[in-house]
């Protein structure tokens, strides 16, 4: 059975890997050295040619990172290169916790070394080469040792926790860990701004003005309450703009690029805030923690069900079933349903856009956002017209032509 196991493994695998290259495969054949009459307007000849040029050499560097992705993966299967970190890990320590930590922490480790030359081309090479890239090699550098350090303590601490309660109840593991990892979850929504968002990038209360008052006003307007409203630094990395929401009750927060402030005048912010706000006001941002929260309690009752599964282990080529190998097989057996339901996620991602740009056209200026989405498309050399395939499969946000069909019924 274990034979079987290892094979589906491989399989799943492979077929992923095509898949996926044949959906890249179907975005080119949108490539055209002409731009399209549907997106005459919003990008110019010169403009356009630079995104479409964007667009190739990142679908050529994706090839490349994604093909040597999938190699190291399918060798450390076929190899049995997970049994031998197993190994490694069980001769430092019999604690089935540290070894866990150990396993995982040398995978992650090497993993990230090894992908790291990728990283720095697309960074230093591809992301520079078009006009985006503001990080310096120190920069990359302090951005990486942070990483791996709060990686170790969240991640690494969250592992520890879980393994231990899986130790302590047995066939209760699954409920004990899905409290345990919602509460996490909730916390991290309310406080991730808080906590960790610091230790990457400076954030300072929005000054007051033109754009704090046209915030402020919309805010009341709509009955809004917003005490913060926050300017991270993101141009110290990129000049690429964005806006989010985040934080729940009256933790919550909005934060705005600096480079979404420079590149967009008040009407637009205003508008892109708007949109913010009407995630808020849809309950977006609690539909997707509870449906996340939901999809963890089913995915912690199967895994709990097949952890001490030996033909799992076996399938790894580790002949004693362990926490840790039995979770690497059962992410490779269920990374298929997670693709469902990643369609799903994304189809009711869409959904909330619409409903956010309806919101925001609704109670704002329709013409504010659909500016701002044009400016935000060509400043960041965004693919405008995807193969409507590769959008149904990977897309959270409608095309921008498809959200700007949709802003057109609201203007006056």
């Amino acid at each position: 059975m274990h034979e079987i196991l290892f094979w589906i493994i491989i399989g799943i695998l492979v077929l992923d890997f095509l898949f996926e290259k044949y959906l890249d495969y179907l975005n080119t054949t949108r490539w055209s050295t002409v731009i399209p009459d549907e997106v005459k307007g919003i990008y110019d000849e010169e403009k356009y040619k630079k995104q479409q040029a964007y667009q190739k050499e990142n679908h050529r560097f994706g090839i490349l990172t994604s093909s040597f992705s999938v190699l190291v993966t399918l060798a450390m299967f076929a190899l049995y290169g997970f049994a031998l970190v197993d190994g490694w890990a069980w001769s430092f320590t019999g604690n089935a916790i540290l070894a866990a930590l150990i396993f995982f922490g040398i995978l992650l480790f090497a993993s990230d070394v090894i992908n790291t030359p990728f990283a720095v081309y697309d960074t230093f090479k591809i992301e520079e080469k078009y006009g985006f890239n503001k990080t310096t090699p120190k920069l990359f550098i302090l951005d990486k040792i942070k990483g791996w350090l709060v990686g170790a303590l969240i991640g690494g601490g969250l592992l520890a926790l879980i393994i231990f309660i899986y130790q302590k109840t047995g066939n209760m593991f699954w409920l004990y860990a899905w409290i345990v990892v919602s509460a996490f979850s909730v916390f991290m929504a309310m406080f991730y701004s808080n906590l960790i968002v610091p230790l990457f990038n400076k954030q300072t209360p929005l000054e007051e003005g033109e754009l704090r008052d046209a915030i402020s006003a919309f805010s009341k307007k709509v009955g809004f309450k917003l005490d913060t409203i926050f300017v991270i630094d993101g141009s110290k990395r990129s000049t690429k703009a964005n806006a989010y929401f985040t934080g729940l009750g009256a933790k919550k927060r909005i934060v705005l690029y600096d480079t979404l402030i420079n590149d967009l005048n008040t009407s637009e912010l205003v508008a892109v805030l708007a949109h913010e706000i009407g995630h808020n006001k849809k309950k977006h941002v609690v539909q997707s923690l509870l449906i996340g929260l939901v999809q963890t309690g089913v995915v912690l009752f199967i895994f709990g069900l097949l952890i001490n599964n030996p033909d799992l282990s076996k399938a790894l080529g580790v002949d004693s079933p362990n926490f840790h190998i039995g979770l690497v097989a059962f992410g490779g057996l269920y990374s298929p349903v997670s693709f469902f339901l990643d369609i799903f996620m994304n189809i009711l991602s869409r959904k909330n856009e619409y409903q956010a740009d309806r919101f925001a056209a609704e109670n704002y200026q329709p013409e504010a956002l659909a500016s701002a989405l044009k400016k935000l498309s060509v400043n960041n050399l965004s693919n405008l017209t995807p193969h409507p395939t590769y959008v149904f499969f990977h897309y959270s946000h409608p095309t921008l032509l498809q959200r700007l069909a949709y802003l057109k019924q609201f203007e006056k």
